[in-house]
């Protein structure tokens, strides 16, 4: 299982979010996406900062109580984001969902240039698929 690379599993078409975006903008990606975080990059793909449903529901919160535009993403982004490698193995970035809060990876290149993300469900998908195959192989040696 050290073999399955996050590379094979992540989102290569990930929301993403500029610097300059309105809270409300970004709240509306969210809900269009489905998504429940995301990177903020520049022009040019780089990594800047990361962003999660929970930053941009209390900003809203906090628009809604004020009645009035209260940020921009950079103002409440997190800018001191853990990422990975399209390289790193998946059991590795599992273990470490299950101590760091993260429930989104951006994942980038030796730059910092944004690929995609990966998520815990994802994740969850690569386990369940290769456990279902060793299962399946498991049964056909069983019945030789």
């Amino acid at each position: 299982m050290e073999s399955l690379k996050i590379k094979e599993y992540m989102n290569h078409y990930p929301v993403t979010f500029t610097e300059n975006m309105s809270v409300e903008e970004a709240s509306l990606r969210f809900l269009k996406t489905k998504q429940i975080g995301g990177p903020v990059i520049d022009i040019n793909y780089k990594l800047l900062g990361f962003i999660s449903e929970g930053d941009i529901l209390g900003k809203m919160l906090e628009s809604i109580y004020f009645n009035e535009h209260v940020a921009v993403i950079k103002d409440i982004m997190n800018k001191d984001v853990l990422s990975v490698k399209p390289y790193d193995s998946i059991i590795e970035l599992g273990q470490k969902m299950l101590k760091d809060k993260p429930k989104v990876y951006p994942v980038v290149d030796d730059d910092d240039n944004l690929l995609g993300t990966i998520s815990r469900n994802e994740v969850l998908q690569a386990c369940y698929q290769h456990g279902k195959a060793r299962l399946s192989i498991e049964k056909e040696q069983a019945a030789v």
